[in-house]
């Protein structure tokens, strides 16, 4: 009987690290029989999709609970079937909130099971790489300070580095991404990320846009370019935006306008991953409801000094994090105005980002396959 592996991946993320995974597994494994969850880009290396990942892609509490009896009987229904496929190895890719049920449940049944992406537990809550251990038999993380927390609680967790390192060119091409977009090549230019969820652009892009305006104020000619990742972020990005020509609102793009231009402006996240990748300045600006943070200052529950991945892999302050009350947009302003007009400090950015990019670069999907092997056996 050929191999079988069985994978879950909820949203585009997801489902580009599934296909990345499946291609390098393929290599190893050309018979192997690929099934499960996934989304366009593992349907087209050739797996077998039982549900789509957008069946996964549920966000905010509301919509949660709102989709919650679906989602309870999808789990059911998806965990049962990869019992009775009896797969060699099953792979939870990030979604943790539903995998790692899923991989509990195999897990105690038998089948070997793999989490890939670990939550960051290097900032909220270590003492769950315990609970994270019993439901995988192996971990697979993106970040090198991830393998050390699990040790310490005898977790099998593996740095096998980040898809997006290997990704991006060690030195993005900023000209090519400015022809692209048909932007000049000596205008200043800024990139304004509000986030890629309806809320975060609700809740951030009125601050980000009133300090962007006020820095056009300060730097001649600035062109402001906004990503949208959907229509409907689209749609509500020209809502808040109006009819300022100062703005020009692209549909996606975000990484080619992060290496088009001077400084990004973003809420913390992958992004903040994704623009030190693209060796840009940046400023973070980010804010949770004023409940959640009470909550977590009260039960110290956040165990890092720093939010923004850049900082943190550095373990050390490189770009300005405005958190909570400090994300105003004079804040936010000043601290863009200074990456504009200090060019010494943008510029001695460049060695610092580039050691982080190249610690992360290590062809991740060959390095998570290598990892996967392990656990299957050979004949």
């Amino acid at each position: 009987m050929s191999l079988c592996i069985a994978l879950c991946a909820g949203e585009t993320s997801g489902d580009q690290l599934g296909a990345g995974l499946i291609h390098a597994l393929r290599e190893r494994y050309p018979q192997a029989t690929f099934v499960g969850i996934g989304g366009p880009l593992m349907r087209a290396t050739g797996m077998e999709t039982w549900w789509d990942a957008n069946e996964l892609a549920v966000m905010g509490l509301v919509e949660v609970l709102r989709h919650l009896p679906r989602l309870l009987h999808l789990r059911k229904a998806f965990r049962q079937r990869v019992l009775d496929t009896q797969p060699d190895v099953f792979i939870g890719i990030d979604a943790p909130d539903f995998n790692l049920s899923v991989e509990r449940w195999l897990k105690q049944r038998g089948v070997r099971t793999v989490h890939y992406v670990s939550p960051s537990i290097w900032a909220w809550r270590q003492g769950r790489a315990e609970k994270i251990g019993r439901s995988a038999d192996r971990v697979l993380c993106l970040f090198p300070m991830e393998p050390p927390i699990y040790a310490r609680h005898g977790v099998d967790a593996r740095f096998i580095g980040h898809p997006l390192a290997d990704a991006i060119a060690l030195q993005p091409d900023r000209n090519a991404a400015r022809n692209a977009l048909n932007q000049p090549q000596d205008a200043p230019i800024l990139a304004l990320l509000p986030g890629s969820r309806l809320g975060e652009i609700h809740g951030m892009l009125p601050d980000f846009a009133n300090a962007a305006q006020r820095l056009a104020g300060d730097i001649p000619n600035l062109r402001i370019l906004v990503p949208a990742a959907n229509a409907q972020c689209r749609e509500a990005i020209h809502r808040h935006l109006g009819s300022d020509t100062r703005f020009t609102i692209f549909d996606g793009q975000a990484q080619r306008i992060m290496i088009a231009s001077d400084v990004v402006l973003l809420a913390s996240g992958t992004a903040a991953l994704e623009a030190m990748l693209c060796k840009r300045p940046m400023v973070v600006g980010h804010r949770i409801s004023a409940l959640t943070y009470r909550i977590v200052k009260l039960f110290g529950l956040l165990k890092s000094r720093f939010v923004s991945l850049p900082n943190v892999l550095a373990n050390e302050a490189l770009i300005p994090e405005l958190l909570q009350e400090q994300c105003t947009p004079g804040n936010l302003h000043a601290a863009l105005k200074h990456w504009f007009t200090d060019t010494g400090a943008a510029q001695a950015l460049q060695p610092r980002f580039a050691a982080i990019h190249q610690q992360l670069r290590c062809d991740a999907s060959q390095r998570a396959a290598d990892a996967v092997a392990e656990l299957i056996p050979t004949p």
